[in-house]
């Protein structure tokens, strides 16, 4: 356990100044070349720029190579491969807007070097009981949970820090489930995402200076889904994104097709005369989890956010007796 310490410290480290240090000159490079998007929710015309996955992208490689050198398992080579082609794949949706099919089919490719490296575990486990197997099936599970947790993370960033701040909470509660469970190696290597998105969280949270993009939600989401699944704590993981996971199937149910939020006609929140916002009242937008939040009258964007970070808190407090649970079955 104490062999452990050192490349924990110097991962998560490098994990947080890495994204810290690059943030500023991408957003630079970004406002130079006018790749920026207007903050729909500030009154002013206010022009953001995006992506920020390459600064996110960097902090992750980085991190998790020191660690590689540290423990040299086949585990971080398969987490690496599949973020960093989440990554590509939505660098690309940012550059060019594709099809609903896109992203869930591609993510999905995206999730073979976990098979190539055979760095899983076909066996669920769940509290009270007990180890399931189911060998065939889960190998179906492996190619769901990548675009799952993809789409998940990048559906739910939809106001300033969202998706960031989301992930914070979603990662560090991961870390800590797994650390319960005495995975020890996997606890280390899932620390630096809950570093690297608390870094970019800085410029992101409101007012927000740079949004992530499809390339940032995308690898943060990827990253995560393949940590639980070389972790063997997949329903733990569901237990913590649960909001998040809410989100997308509010929105999934309601519009009942896989079509990108950009082409969507109907809106499902607008806003009051001094920007606060509100549900809206269109039968054809899709429902939400911010517009459910909102069902209750107008709020501003920050509270809504708290509402939603509060919902993250939550949900992970119930994936940590999740993992007690468990545990208390494997001892």
């Amino acid at each position: 356990m104490i062999e452990l310490v050192l490349p924990a410290i110097v991962s998560c480290i490098v994990a947080f100044f890495v994204v810290s240090f690059f943030t500023p000159f991408l957003i630079k490079f970004l406002k130079n070349r006018n790749l920026a998007v207007q903050d729909v929710n500030k009154k002013e015309h206010v022009m953001v720029v995006r992506p920020g996955g390459p600064s996110i992208i960097v902090g992750i490689l980085a991190s998790q190579l020191i660690l590689y050198g540290f423990f040299q398992i086949n585990e971080i080579l398969a987490l690496i491969i599949t973020t960093f082609a989440a990554f590509i794949i939505g660098f690309i949706d940012d550059r060019k807007v594709m099809g609903g099919w896109f992203k869930p089919v591609t993510l999905a490719i995206a999730a073979i070097p976990i098979l190539v490296f055979g760095v899983y575990d076909s066996d669920l486990s769940f509290p009270l009981f007990g180890s399931v197997q189911i060998p065939a099936l889960y190998i179906a599970l492996i190619f769901l949970m990548i675009p799952i947790t993809g789409n998940t993370i990048n559906s739910i960033d939809v106001l300033n820090g969202v998706a960031s701040g989301f992930m914070v909470i979603a990662s560090f509660t991961l870390s800590i489930c797994l650390f319960i469970l005495e995975n020890y190696e996997i606890a280390i290597v899932s620390l630096p995402l809950g570093f690297v998105s608390l870094a970019f969280y800085k410029f992101h949270k409101i007012p927000s200076k740079i949004f992530p993009g499809d390339s940032g939600a995308l690898t943060l989401g990827a990253m995560y889904g393949c940590i639980a699944i070389i972790g063997g704590v997949e329903i733990i993981a569901a237990v913590v994104l649960l909001p998040a996971v809410i989100n997308s199937f509010l929105f999934l149910s309601s519009v009942k097709r896989i079509v990108e939020h950009r082409q969507l006609k109907g809106k499902p929140v607008e806003h009051t005369d001094d920007m606060k916002l509100k549900a809206t009242n269109d039968k054809s937008a899709p429902v939400t989890l911010v517009r459910l939040i909102l069902a209750g009258g107008p709020l501003s964007e920050k509270q809504v956010a708290m509402a939603i970070f509060k919902l993250a808190v939550f949900s992970g407090s119930l994936a940590i007796i999740t993992a007690l649970m468990t545990r208390g079955i494997s001892i």
